[in-house]
């Protein structure tokens, strides 16, 4: 549990949204590659965006007390190792996501369903709302991209000449970065046509292939789906995984990068993340319930482990 006062406590949780709202609009306007090369007058950042100092300065000056950003005089501010990482691939389009459409969404959670409540603010659900939206989708993309690269699967044996099938793979960054690693593998990239991506990067070993993963997969020997059933309901990601089960050879593997919910009180960011996920229509999940959900796909569990969990067809 929290060392924390209690009025500490109750405080940093009241001003969460302000917290969120004034990161969005400092990675929005690019303030920490403004301070790349040192420390700088608000007036200076202010003109070069566009903005009001005083307000600007206000901004920075909160978040400056929570250590991202630091204020070394009056007016004059730098670059922490906080928000340095804005400066880096997926950190700045989550900033700027969750300070702008996942802001307004959680605003419209509601205790009274249990249903998504994100068409209420945008007319549309979430993922109808991005294809009509192509820089919120290339921003989507490109922090899916950057959320640490392949993590997990660096714990991962692979045979050697497999094909890894990234299902919901986005701009490929993921499977790029897994094959250089091994260099006997190949990979197929599958998402909706309109994923913002460059196949000329792709090199001879990756190929884009477009689809849904509601109507078809392509066959492969591993598939991998990095933070994508979270974004679902049971039956919705229920569907996914039937969908890559029907495609799927004997003794095809499925690697899942998700968390899994921790029981108890211990801080978990998953927990929080749970409630966007109820806004816009999917979910977080403990153990038993990945359990029931892979298993009722036709998919025998291996190893779950929060952030990884392995398994086979059977």
């Amino acid at each position: 549990m929290s060392e924390l006062d209690p009025r500490t406590q109750l405080w940093n949780l009241l001003r969460g949204a302000m917290t969120t709202r004034a990161f969005g609009i400092a990675a929005d306007l690019r303030i920490a590659d403004a301070l790349a090369e040192g420390p700088r007058p608000v007036v200076e950042l202010a003109r070069q965006s566009g903005v009001e100092p005083e307000t600007l300065q206000r901004i920075l000056r909160a978040l400056a007390s929570d250590g991202v950003f630091a204020e070394d005089e009056p007016g004059v501010f730098r670059n922490t190792a906080a928000s340095e990482l804005l400066c880096s691939d997926g950190w700045q389009e989550f900033a700027h996501l969750f300070g702008s459409v996942f802001y307004d969404a959680v605003a419209t959670l509601d205790p009274q369903t249990n249903e998504p409540t994100f068409q209420r603010r945008f007319g549309d659900d979430f993922w109808s709302w991005l294809a009509a939206n192509p820089e919120e989708r290339a921003a989507f993309d490109a922090a899916m991209a950057g959320d640490g690269g392949i993590g997990r699967l660096n714990e991962v044996e692979f045979r050697g000449d497999e094909t890894v099938v990234d299902i919901g793979g986005g701009n490929g960054a993921k499977l790029r970065e897994l094959l250089e690693l091994h260099p006997g593998l190949r990979g197929i990239v599958f998402d909706l046509p309109e994923t913002v991506r460059d196949e000329a990067g792709f090199g001879d070993r990756i190929e884009f292939v477009p689809g849904d993963f509601f109507e078809s997969v392509p066959a492969g020997d591993v598939y991998t789906l990095s933070a994508i059933l979270h974004d679902w309901d049971d039956e919705r990601a229920g569907a996914i995984l039937r969908t890559i089960r029907a495609a799927a050879p004997p003794e095809a593997r499925l690697l899942v990068l998700e968390s899994v919910i921790t029981p108890g009180n211990d801080p978990q960011g998953a927990k929080w993340l749970d409630l966007l996920m109820l806004v816009i229509g999917g979910r977080e999940r403990t153990e038993a319930e990945w359990r029931a959900l892979l298993e009722g796909a036709g998919f025998e569990i291996e190893r779950i482990e929060d952030g990884l969990i392995q398994a086979r067809c059977h």
